[in-house]
């Protein structure tokens, strides 16, 4: 039988942790005089002591491994857990949100998709806002860990390649797992107080600039504006372009070059294939807007980088209404939308990794064509990759296809339209953000979607968030018969 309890006192744990950062927005709030303190007090204290509870509950079960399976549980169930609470201050606090409207936000936040249902951003309390940042920066790092130590155990669509990578090669530098977190919790903090400072050079406001870089390090996408970015047009957006491909690189290349191995970011194949295709992207989309829009070719430049980067690191900060831009670009910021950043980073989407051992299979399959009796083996920065990882990257290829069109038929099942479907079914699995369309693209919101599609994204945001197989893995009989 399943021992559920050394699951569930990890979940408690981390849902106190979670009460006990209410304080910050509590405190904001009490200087702000918006009179949601109490919100933010009674969520905490229900917060912080039921997690307690639970993990005091559980402790008698507490065991220094995980199996797999309890290590599946943890890792959907925490996902799971954390909105619920997190979702407490938006139905106290001065939104006045539904339970439905409320964990749409918190899920959206802690996967940092940064899909919202709030409007009148502006005329929230500072709580509240702060709140929203701290959801999507907490989910930002945990996702991190999560990509780091969890996933490569479970051979999640091709994850385990970073297996060894990541003990064996940290063993030499770091030796226990908890000591990799911490160094990348030290680089996390590092870059959010960096882009904290870049923004307040660009004469960004202090709370604005606190918050903003919270959720660009998270590649979040959560703003204080309707507007999103485009209140704060100029030199602001190349600060968030850095700061997004930062974050959207891989963290253990960080830790490597703070322990010596200064090359180790630009000898990952996944970093030069990343930045080469925003560069690519980046000159595409510009030179389309000065060829066929009255661009500046500086405006084009910076809202064709920094839109660019935003839906590729699956950020979804928005500078400009880009469905105003015309069909082909339309099209192309929704495949964009669905390449995605770095492995153990914040960014989202399918990643840049899968594409190059999709095209690295499609290769050898191509010369066994050309020389049938020829033995050729794909590589993956200069090493053999096993028919398992190919296996498991073409599994998830197909996992996520299939659930974008199911998805899609079920949204469109509740009413929405095809392009609102389709588009919010990919910017929910990929974890963006915005969709295309008047009601969910980038001038938009997913306050008007009815509740049954609000759960259905909720869900899709989650299992998008932990590579679709960690969740989908924990409803299938076999798994409960193990």
């Amino acid at each position: 039988m399943l021992d559920i309890r050394p699951v569930a006192y990890v979940i408690g744990l981390l849902v106190a942790c979670l009460g006990a950062t209410m304080i910050l927005p509590m405190l904001v709030d009490l200087v702000e005089g918006r009179g949601q303190w109490p919100v933010f007090a009674q969520s905490a204290i229900v917060t912080s002591l039921t997690g307690g509870l639970i993990a005091l509950a559980s402790s008698n079960g507490v065991k220094q491994s995980l199996t797999i399976r309890q290590t599946f549980l943890l890792t959907t169930g925490v996902w799971l857990m954390l909105p619920i609470f997190g979702a407490l201050p938006f139905v106290l606090g001065a939104t006045n949100a539904t339970f439905t409207d409320a964990y749409f936000e918190a899920m959206s936040g802690l996967t940092t998709t940064g899909s919202t249902v709030f409007t009148q951003l502006e005329t929230l309390p500072m709580g509240i806002l702060l709140w929203r940042g701290i959801l999507q920066w907490l989910g930002g790092i945990g996702i991190i860990v999560v990509a780091m130590v969890f996933l490569p155990e479970l051979r999640v669509g091709g994850m385990q390649i970073f297996r060894s990578e990541a003990f064996d090669t940290m063993g030499k530098i770091l030796p226990r797992a908890t000591q990799i977190a911490s160094s990348i919790s030290t680089i996390y903090v590092g870059l959010t107080l960096a882009c904290t400072g870049g923004y307040l050079m660009t004469g960004m406001q202090p709370f604005d600039a606190v918050v903003h870089s919270m959720t660009t390090v998270s590649t979040g996408g959560f703003a204080n504006y309707d507007a999103s970015f485009a209140a704060f047009a100029g030199p602001a957006e190349y600060v968030a372009s850095i700061f997004m491909i930062l974050a959207a690189l891989p963290f253990v290349r960080y830790v490597q070059m703070m322990s010596g191995s200064h090359t180790a970011l630009f000898r990952d194949s996944q970093v030069l294939g990343f930045l080469g295709t925003i560069g690519v992207l980046v000159v595409v989309v510009g030179v389309t807007l000065v060829a066929v829009f009255p661009h500046h070719p500086e405006q084009a430049l910076r809202e064709a980088l920094f839109n660019v980067v935003s839906i590729i690191s699956g950020t979804g900060y928005a500078s400009a209404d880009y469905m105003l831009w015309g069909s082909f670009l339309v099209m192309l910021f929704f495949f964009i939308g669905l390449i995605g950043g770095c492995a153990g980073s914040t960014a989202c989407s399918v990643k840049i990794f899968r594409y190059q051992l999709l095209f690295a299979s499609i290769r050898v399959q191509l010369r066994r064509v050309r020389a049938p009796h020829g033995v050729f083996v794909p590589r993956y920065q200069g090493r053999p990759v096993t028919d398992a990882v190919l296996s498991s990257v073409i599994s998830f290829f197909v996992f996520f296809v299939v659930s974008l069109g199911v998805l899609s038929v079920a949204l469109s099942m509740t009413g929405l339209d095809f392009i609102t479907s389709v588009s919010g079914a990919a910017t929910a699995l990929a974890n963006v953000g915005p969709g295309l369309g008047d009601q969910i693209g980038p001038a938009g919101n997913f306050a008007g979607l009815n509740d049954t599609a609000k759960w259905m994204l909720s869900f899709a945001m989650l299992a998008g968030r932990l590579e679709l197989l960690a969740v989908y893995a924990i409803f299938t009989v076999r798994f409960w018969r193990a």
